[in-house]
């Protein structure tokens, strides 16, 4: 009897993964090239094959959905942009590797640069201006625009547009690997904002598109003898740091409630992304999803039934936070060119002519071994712990056969892109009441009674029905929440802040911040005076104590940088945000009696106000607190991540204080609003700095509002 053994097969079932291509302008801001052709090739039998190509959208994007696995493996090569041609490579980021795969039902990113240099520039705006960079245009003065780029083939089509003023012929020159061109502005009668819109195509069909946006000055003409003065204020100089600090506001607004219920409705609700969201916010949508979709939600996990709608918009928050919390983000770095101008314009400081992004990437940004370019504050934190290694994955992502050593070391994403949140934003929405109000209809929704006289017990609760999915998980989810004990001394730990009431009694801290309070508050009424003199054009604005005060209270913060630092305003700020969801949903409308006609800017506010009237507490605006916390957090984190401690001369203090004083004047009239004392009081009327604890004030204050019921 013959017998044929039979040859067993493995079989690897098919699968999809896609992949995104951007391809942009790496000699210029990176701006997005339309129209060039993306191949993607797939190495077998040892040689590329052809799998498809696409044409780059007006973003400069192509996506493919190709068979994912380890077993194929890809290549790139890209054609038609300005004449550039790139053979089959593969990336991951912008470093060039030898192939590569996409995992299963998996997004890969990969972004290809291009130096085609595109760059459009003012160079001259008055008779005396000639080759110099300028900022604005003089009305009825020379005005000469210079655009060059680095295309290799021919001579690509130029379209220049202007919404007002008159464009000459340009005059064309080769400076180096350059095309120069030179374009005269007739600037008579030219007033208010201008723009100039540069199409750039090339006739292998790939183009790219750039704006210049100002404001163009009147220019006075006397036509008398009389002589004019004009006073201006005290002259200052750009520092690399105004562009971190802009990093940093732009962050904080990405982070906003309004910007996260957009995010939260885009996802949920299908609607569109709101057209007042900045460039970078709205790019970031899509690295949200995508955290959502393929890393948190098959890892987040409920140990009871019927949670899935509160899991969801559990993880939905934690991945909105994750992504918009750092200033140091890869390709979508948090800045705006127009606007964060505008702000510069407006505040009296000077812009950098290579903009704000490349001063933060290329001046500000220090290196450390070799291991990326990390705040300069960090560097000297690294610089301390030179024994100490850096390691690349964080203990979940490490694999059970790797390194040994990378069971020990400093994690390289905290170093380079540590998440920019501060505890006092939680803090102060505490104090507000944010926390209390959710607690008060949670218990309500237990048919809990709070006390034998509470408000809510005779409160119909049949609005919220359409939401009790998710309150039924929000409730049982409590045991991994943070109690308010935790955040209680971890606010003490941080700034020397502290709750008062029943539920934060026998408070036994081991390490407080007890200066910080005086330091934090001396600051903002040295601000106060530097302001009076700055605005003061006969005076010449001090601004060393302000840089002393400075160093003062970044000394007091990095010295409460421990325990919970890293992980417990992150959980804090996920939570509250949550919270004011849930309390922004059109059923408590419909529950509670909110004041319709007060124009709250976040919908959550007059939820809390209604409960706060309902129950007794205090009748100051949770809109006050909202803005303490938001500009208390943008103002220590300029002062806690900034590099401070070395620093002697005054002009970054003097430019910390232009560019933060909306927002420190507007915590000074917002603590004035909520606790009664005023932070600007003028140092020459011998008060000393009021120090006394926020509870303290706000317990006082509750107190004599009861008395006078």
């Amino acid at each position: 009897m013959n017998t044929k053994s039979k040859k067993v097969q493995s079989y690897e079932a098919p699968c999809n993964g896609t992949l995104r291509v951007r391809l942009y302008d790496s000699g210029g801001n990176k701006i997005p090239i339309k129209g060039a052709s993306i191949e993607v090739l797939e190495w077998k039998l040892n040689e590329w094959q052809h799998i498809e190509t696409q044409i780059t959208d007006e973003n400069g994007y192509a996506v493919f959905e190709l068979l994912g696995g380890d077993s194929h493996r890809y290549g790139l090569a890209y054609e038609n942009a300005f004449g550039f041609h790139e053979d089959p490579v593969a990336c991951s980021g912008d470093e060039p590797q030898e192939l590569f795969s996409i995992d299963c039902n998996c997004t890969k990113q990969i972004n290809l640069g291009v130096p085609v240099n595109f760059t459009q520039q003012l160079v001259m705006c008055g008779p005396k201006t000639e080759e110099l960079l300028c900022q604005d245009i003089v009305a009825g003065q020379p005005a000469k625009l210079r655009i060059s780029h680095s295309a290799v083939l021919g001579n690509p089509d130029i379209k220049l547009s202007s919404n007002q003023g008159g464009l000459s012929q340009p005059s064309i020159f080769v400076d180096g690997m350059d095309r120069v061109y030179e374009i005269a502005v007739d600037t008579t009668g030219m007033q208010g904002g201008y723009s100039f819109n540069t199409f750039l195509k090339h006739a292998d069909g790939s183009s790219i598109a750039t704006n210049l946006i100002g404001t163009a000055v009147r220019n006075v003409h006397h036509v008398d003898a009389r002589t004019t003065t004009s006073l201006t204020r005290t002259e200052t100089s750009f520092t690399e740091d105004t562009a971190f600090w802009t990093g940093i506001r732009n962050s904080a607004e990405a982070l906003s409630f309004n910007n996260y219920l957009s995010f939260m409705d885009w996802i949920f609700c299908g609607k569109q992304k709101p057209r007042e969201l900045s460039q970078f916010e709205s790019d970031r949508y899509d690295e949200k999803h995508l955290m959502w979709r393929d890393k948190l939600l098959k890892n987040r996990f409920l140990p009871f039934t019927d949670s899935d709608a509160y899991r969801v918009v559990k993880a939905a928050t934690e991945a909105f936070v994750m992504v918009n919390c750092g200033v140091h983000h890869h390709d979508l770095q948090p800045f705006d060119p127009a606007r964060d101008e505008a702000y510069l314009n407006r505040r009296d400081l000077p812009i950098p002519p290579s903009g704000l992004d490349h001063a933060f990437n290329k001046e500000y940004l220090v290196g450390v071994d070799g291991n990326g370019d990390v705040l300069p504050y960090l560097a000297v934190i690294r610089r301390k712990l030179p024994d100490i290694p850096i390691k690349i994955k964080p203990f979940e992502d490490a694999s059970p056969n790797g390194d040994a050593d990378e069971c020990f070391g400093l994690l390289q994403e905290k170093l380079t892109n540590p998440c920019l949140l501060e505890l006092i934003w939680s803090y102060w929405h505490e104090e507000g009441m944010l926390v209390q109000t959710t607690n008060a209809v949670t218990r309500r929704f237990q048919n809990v009674r709070a006390s034998a006289r509470d408000p809510l017990a005779n409160l119909e609760m049949d609005p919220l029905r359409p939401l009790n999915n998710v309150l039924w998980g929000y409730i049982q989810d409590e045991q991994h929440r943070l109690t308010v004990n935790r955040r209680n001394y971890e606010y003490d730990h941080h700034y020397g802040l502290r709750l008062e009431g029943k539920a934060v009694q026998n408070f036994r801290p081991a390490d407080t911040r007890s200066k910080f309070l005086e330091a934090f508050h001396h600051l903002l009424r040295l601000c106060t005076v530097f302001y009076k003199q700055d605005d003061d054009t006969t005076v010449k604005a001090d601004a060393f104590p302000v840089l002393n005060a400075l160093k003062e209270v970044h000394l007091i913060l990095s010295q409460g940088a421990h325990n919970q630092f890293g992980d417990l305003p992150s959980t804090a700020r996920i939570e509250m945000l949550m919270q004011q969801w849930l309390l922004a949903r059109p059923e408590f409308r419909e529950l509670l009696p909110t004041r319709i006609m007060v124009a709250y800017p976040e919908p959550w506010m007059d939820r809390v106000d209604a409960m706060k009237k309902l129950q007794g507490w205090t009748d100051t605006s949770v809109l006050h607190f909202r803005n303490l916390a938001m500009f208390g957090e943008q103002l220590l984190l300029s002062i806690r991540w900034g590099h401070w401690s070395d620093e002697f001369e005054p002009v970054k203090a003097l430019n910390w204080a232009r560019f933060f004083r909306p927002q420190a004047q507007g915590y000074i009239h917002a603590y004035r609003a909520a606790t009664g004392v005023d932070l600007s009081v003028d140092l020459t009327a011998n008060v000393p700095v009021d120090s006394t604890l926020p509870s303290v004030l706000l317990q006082k204050r509750l107190a004599s509002q009861q008395r006078a019921m």
